[in-house]
Protein backbone atom coordinates (compact mmCIF):
# COMPACT_ATOMS: atom_id res chain seq x y z
CA UNK A 1 0.00 0.00 0.00
CA UNK A 2 1.79 2.95 -1.23
CA UNK A 3 0.27 6.36 -0.56
CA UNK A 4 1.51 9.37 -2.38
CA UNK A 5 2.07 12.36 -0.20
CA UNK A 6 2.97 14.61 -3.10
CA UNK A 7 2.05 14.35 -6.72
CA UNK A 8 4.82 13.72 -9.11
CA UNK A 9 3.46 16.09 -11.70
CA UNK A 10 3.24 19.81 -10.99
CA UNK A 11 0.10 20.51 -13.08
CA UNK A 12 -2.54 22.91 -11.83
CA UNK A 13 -6.06 21.62 -11.34
CA UNK A 14 -8.21 23.29 -14.00
CA UNK A 15 -11.57 21.82 -13.10
CA UNK A 16 -14.42 23.88 -11.66
CA UNK A 17 -17.12 22.31 -9.55
CA UNK A 18 -20.40 23.73 -10.96
CA UNK A 19 -22.72 21.79 -8.66
CA UNK A 20 -23.08 24.62 -6.08
CA UNK A 21 -23.77 27.11 -8.89
CA UNK A 22 -26.51 24.89 -10.31
CA UNK A 23 -28.01 24.45 -6.84
CA UNK A 24 -28.18 28.21 -6.27
CA UNK A 25 -29.70 28.83 -9.70
CA UNK A 26 -32.39 26.17 -9.12
CA UNK A 27 -33.30 27.75 -5.78
CA UNK A 28 -33.61 31.18 -7.46
CA UNK A 29 -35.82 29.75 -10.21
CA UNK A 30 -38.07 28.09 -7.63
CA UNK A 31 -38.36 31.36 -5.66
CA UNK A 32 -39.24 33.22 -8.86
CA UNK A 33 -41.89 30.66 -9.81
CA UNK A 34 -43.47 30.81 -6.36
CA UNK A 35 -43.50 34.61 -5.96
CA UNK A 36 -44.51 35.66 -9.49
CA UNK A 37 -48.16 34.57 -9.17
CA UNK A 38 -48.41 36.26 -5.77
CA UNK A 39 -47.34 39.60 -7.24
CA UNK A 40 -50.05 39.57 -9.90
CA UNK A 41 -52.95 38.71 -7.62
CA UNK A 42 -55.41 41.43 -6.83
CA UNK A 43 -58.41 41.75 -4.59
CA UNK A 44 -61.68 42.24 -6.42
CA UNK A 45 -63.61 44.94 -4.59
CA UNK A 46 -66.81 46.61 -5.68
CA UNK A 47 -66.12 50.30 -5.06
CA UNK A 48 -69.01 52.59 -4.14
CA UNK A 49 -70.27 55.06 -6.69
CA UNK A 50 -70.46 58.77 -5.87
CA UNK A 51 -71.55 61.89 -7.65
CA UNK A 52 -68.88 63.76 -9.55
CA UNK A 53 -67.39 66.76 -7.80
CA UNK A 54 -66.03 70.00 -9.13
CA UNK A 55 -62.71 71.39 -7.97
CA UNK A 56 -62.84 74.13 -5.36
CA UNK A 57 -62.03 77.33 -7.24
CA UNK A 58 -61.54 79.21 -3.97
CA UNK A 59 -58.55 77.03 -3.07
CA UNK A 60 -56.71 77.51 -6.37
CA UNK A 61 -53.24 79.06 -5.96
CA UNK A 62 -52.64 82.60 -7.09
CA UNK A 63 -50.47 82.84 -10.21
CA UNK A 64 -47.81 85.50 -9.83
CA UNK A 65 -45.95 86.16 -13.09
CA UNK A 66 -42.75 88.10 -13.65
CA UNK A 67 -41.86 88.75 -17.30
CA UNK A 68 -38.41 89.39 -18.76
CA UNK A 69 -38.80 93.17 -18.47
CA UNK A 70 -39.70 92.92 -14.76
CA UNK A 71 -43.44 93.42 -15.16
CA UNK A 72 -45.55 91.72 -12.48
CA UNK A 73 -48.94 90.10 -13.05
CA UNK A 74 -51.29 88.46 -10.55
CA UNK A 75 -53.67 85.93 -12.11
CA UNK A 76 -52.76 87.46 -15.50
CA UNK A 77 -53.83 90.96 -14.39
CA UNK A 78 -51.01 93.55 -14.42
CA UNK A 79 -49.90 94.96 -11.08
CA UNK A 80 -48.63 98.57 -10.99
CA UNK A 81 -46.10 98.28 -8.16
CA UNK A 82 -45.10 96.08 -5.23
CA UNK A 83 -47.23 98.03 -2.74
CA UNK A 84 -50.32 97.27 -4.82
CA UNK A 85 -49.25 93.62 -4.94
CA UNK A 86 -48.97 93.51 -1.14
CA UNK A 87 -52.39 95.11 -0.69
CA UNK A 88 -54.04 92.74 -3.16
CA UNK A 89 -52.45 89.67 -1.55
CA UNK A 90 -53.43 90.83 1.96
CA UNK A 91 -57.05 91.21 0.80
CA UNK A 92 -56.99 87.72 -0.72
CA UNK A 93 -55.40 86.32 2.44
CA UNK A 94 -58.32 87.61 4.53
CA UNK A 95 -60.79 85.60 2.45
CA UNK A 96 -58.53 82.52 2.18
CA UNK A 97 -56.10 81.96 5.10
CA UNK A 98 -54.52 78.96 3.31
CA UNK A 99 -53.59 81.04 0.25
CA UNK A 100 -50.79 79.67 -1.92
CA UNK A 101 -48.85 81.69 -4.50
CA UNK A 102 -47.17 80.10 -7.53
CA UNK A 103 -44.40 82.23 -9.05
CA UNK A 104 -43.88 82.05 -12.81
CA UNK A 105 -40.65 83.99 -13.37
CA UNK A 106 -39.03 84.37 -16.79
CA UNK A 107 -35.50 82.97 -16.90
CA UNK A 108 -34.19 86.29 -18.24
CA UNK A 109 -35.58 88.37 -15.36
CA UNK A 110 -33.13 89.96 -12.94
CA UNK A 111 -32.73 87.98 -9.71
CA UNK A 112 -33.11 91.19 -7.71
CA UNK A 113 -36.62 91.70 -9.11
CA UNK A 114 -37.59 88.15 -8.11
CA UNK A 115 -36.23 88.78 -4.59
CA UNK A 116 -38.26 92.00 -4.32
CA UNK A 117 -41.45 90.21 -5.37
CA UNK A 118 -40.76 87.38 -2.91
CA UNK A 119 -40.27 89.93 -0.13
CA UNK A 120 -43.57 91.61 -1.04
CA UNK A 121 -45.35 88.25 -0.87
CA UNK A 122 -43.77 87.57 2.52
CA UNK A 123 -44.72 91.04 3.83
CA UNK A 124 -48.31 90.34 2.77
CA UNK A 125 -48.29 87.42 5.24
CA UNK A 126 -48.32 84.54 2.78
CA UNK A 127 -46.27 81.55 3.93
CA UNK A 128 -46.87 79.20 1.00
CA UNK A 129 -44.81 80.26 -2.03
CA UNK A 130 -43.77 77.93 -4.85
CA UNK A 131 -41.76 78.38 -8.04
CA UNK A 132 -43.09 76.83 -11.23
CA UNK A 133 -40.54 75.49 -13.70
CA UNK A 134 -40.60 73.49 -16.91
CA UNK A 135 -38.61 70.28 -17.32
CA UNK A 136 -36.18 70.21 -20.20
Amino acid sequence: MGFKTQSDDDEAVSEINVTPLVDVMLVLVIILLVTAPLLTQSVNVALPKTASTTPDIEKQPMQLGIDAQGGVTLNKAPIADLAALETTLQNELVSNPELTVHVYADEAVNYGKVAEVMAAVQHAGIAKLAFVTIEK
